[in-house]
């Protein structure tokens, strides 16, 4: 098993993992499965500035993480929302915490302080992986989305991914991130699966 970054080329196998959530579940809030062309824009569009991780063994993915802005004001650029998808059938096995490991240490190479983490509630393996990371409940959205016949909550969550200063130097781009601490990432996440 390796982890890496993902590109534009694991545009449908990133969409074969996340079109279940979209159709079936309300984890995602998408009403409509996107195309892969749109699933190769999003990829493009972050992983020019943010990690997009994916985990692969014998060549198949088998779930992908990835950070974006939290929000377009210049004064949040030191924060990211973080997701991770793991394939039908391959939950329970670290995966989702192989992927958020990488993840999480690539935005500290990067200077990001804060990941944010949105949660449609109830989802106890949800809930349970980003605590895990130490991530902490900050907000409650009652009925904030509608969805498969019904309304739902989401909670938002959040985790200091550094220490903060009075003056934080800027974040690089993923492409900046040198490449042995991208290795280092890596590497300890897939360490995860041997616990």
């Amino acid at each position: 098993m390796i982890v890496r970054l993902a590109t534009v080329n694991d545009a449908q196998e990133v969409l074969d993992i996340y079109t279940p959530y979209v159709k079936n579940t309300v984890i995602s809030f998408e009403a409509a499965v996107p195309s892969r062309e749109e699933m190769e824009t999003r990829i493009g569009r972050l992983i020019e500035n943010n990690p997009w991780v994916v985990l692969e063994k014998d060549h198949e993915i088998l779930g992908y993480a990835y950070a974006s802005k939290h929000r377009e004001r210049e004064a949040y650029r030191w924060s990211v929302d973080a997701s991770v998808y793991v394939k039908e059938g391959c939950h329970g096995k670290g995966i989702g915490k192989a992927l958020y490991t990488s993840l999480f240490m690539i935005l500290q190479y990067q200077g990001y302080y804060n990941a944010y983490a949105g949660i449609c509630l109830p989802n106890e393996k949800s809930v349970g992986i980003h605590e895990h990371f130490g991530f902490r409940k900050i907000a409650h959205y009652s009925k904030v989305g509608y969805k498969l016949g019904d309304w739902h909550d989401v909670g938002w969550w959040e985790l200091f991914l550094q220490d903060h200063n009075s003056d934080p130097q800027e974040p690089i781009p993923i492409g900046c991130v040198e490449q042995t601490k991208l290795r280092e990432a890596f590497e300890n996440g897939i360490g995860i699966l041997g616990r």
